[in-house]
């Protein structure tokens, strides 16, 4: 996975073994001799990834950290933190900081590979959902609602339940969250996302061959669970194990035994993350659906309708089996809005988007592709059947009053529909579509509310 990284320290010696290391796994490597230049070069540069070294001469590396992560410019770079001392506070402070990973020299080149690779994965998924959510607000459509932080919902699963039930009491006053001791089957067993715990904890047995490596998979495999976090506990000296659990997905690594404390810290963060990428997801989601649809109606758009059509029209070639297509437009539509206004043009328009969908298949498109016109597509459907239902539709239209807005009263309306069948040999859309617009006029010239079908 190609990348910039930013090696930062002030022995010239270091950064230079460091560049060799990266250059060689194919990544773009810059380089600052301190934390200063480091400070600058991260906001002209933004790297997709920086290695922070924690004493230089003239910035401690936690306080670039700190700085880093307030910058709204450098704040979504991840930081790896290295030092050559094994002090549990030093580590402690660096994750306070912001930092997503704390390492030990001399440094284990597989892991701090795998470590690279999984944190540039997650920054990429982060900047692509990111983009797509800024492209939806560029649209116009509104912003998603903040989500506020909630008690988040941990599993607990180990090797022997009764390590799990340990880590559960060491967790209990610094851990906020909801914890719950799970086996492997349960955790496989889970419905769907909503019953899923927002993170896993995970042991790696390396003696078992049915350890969390192979739980880790099964969870990143399945729909439930998929996008709850993992973070997975190693021991000390299982570095291939390590690797491996950040290749297959695992969010967080900690090395057994664990300290209580920083296993609390990095629990909340891989929650915030968690939490920051369903809402992100969801704003993409929304705004997907919202340009997709009609905002009156709620019926599909142009946009959406043709190219369903274009795929209805494939599958009914595959088959060979015909489909049919109606275009339907309200009859003098544009009296309603003269002589009642616009409100009762809208009115006019939903209620009868309503009809059409109760009265169809949920198989079926109908769409709203302009100011009074519908599209209905039926897959699989002959001419005879086509037919019934749209004058099945047509009927239920006019024989149903609209209720107008305010004390207006109702009003009947009906529509003209124009009707196209296709064999199911390949056919043109286009082409298709112009017949049904030819059967349409011919309704309208007919005396209107009435159905017409294409020769």
């Amino acid at each position: 996975m190609p990348g910039r990284i930013l090696v930062v320290d002030d022995v010239a010696t270091n950064r230079i073994v460091m560049k060799v290391r990266l250059s060689e796994a194919c990544y773009d490597v810059l380089q600052a001799d301190g934390g200063l230049a480091a400070l600058d070069v991260a906001r002209q540069e933004r790297p997709d990834l920086i290695l922070l070294d924690v004493v230089m001469s003239d910035l401690n590396g936690i306080e670039v950290c700190r700085r880093l992560k307030a910058d709204p410019e450098t704040a979504e770079i991840p930081v790896i933190m290295v030092t050559a001392g094994r002090n549990a506070d030093e580590k402690l402070c660096a994750l306070q900081a912001g930092a997503e990973e704390f390492l030990s020299k001399p440094l284990d080149e597989v892991t701090l590979l795998a470590r690279v690779r999984s944190l540039l994965r997650a920054r990429e998924t982060a900047k692509e959902l990111a983009l797509r959510d800024g492209t939806r607000r560029a649209l116009g459509f509104s912003e998603a609602a903040q989500t506020y932080l909630q008690k988040g919902k941990v599993a607990l699963i180990a090797s022997q339940r009764e390590l799990a039930v340990e880590w559960k009491a060491q967790l209990s006053g610094r851990f906020n969250g909801a914890m719950k001791v799970m086996t492997r089957a349960e955790a496989l067993a889970l419905p769907n996302a909503e019953k899923a715990p927002d993170l896993f904890v995970i042991s790696v047995d390396v003696d078992r061959s049915d350890g969390g490596l192979r739980l880790l998979s099964e969870l990143r495999s399945r729909a439930a669970t998929r996008n709850s976090a993992v973070v997975v506990v190693v021991p000390e000296r299982a570095q291939d194990s390590a690797a491996m659990a950040l290749d297959l997905g695992a969010n967080d690594l900690v090395t057994a035994p664990f300290d209580p404390a920083e296993m609390a810290l990095r629990l909340e963060t891989q929650l915030t993350r968690k939490y920051q990428a369903d809402r992100l997801r969801a704003s993409v989601k929304d705004g997907l659906r919202l340009a997709v649809t009609d905002p009156l109606t709620g019926l599909f758009n142009r946009r959406y309708a043709m190219p369903h059509l274009a795929r209805i029209a494939e599958r009914a070639t595959e088959t060979r089996r015909p489909f049919a297509i109606m275009l339907l437009d309200l009859d003098r539509f544009k009296t309603v809005n003269d002589r009642f206004g616009h409100a009762s043009g809208d009115a006019v328009l939903e209620q009868v988007a309503h009809m059409l969908t109760g009265e169809l298949r949920a198989v079926d498109l109908v769409a709203r592709i302009g100011g009074e016109e519908f599209l209905v597509a039926l897959p699989e459907t002959s001419l005879t059947k086509a037919t019934s239902a749209a004058e099945r539709l047509r009927e239920r239209i006019n024989q149903t009053p609209v209720t107008l807005p305010g004390s207006m009263g109702s009003l009947s309306v009906s529509v003209s529909i124009g009707l196209a069948i296709s064999d199911g040999r390949d056919v043109a859309i286009d082409a298709l579509m112009a017949r049904a617009d030819a059967a349409l006029y011919a309704a309208k010239a007919e005396g209107r509310n009435t159905v017409t079908v294409s020769p």
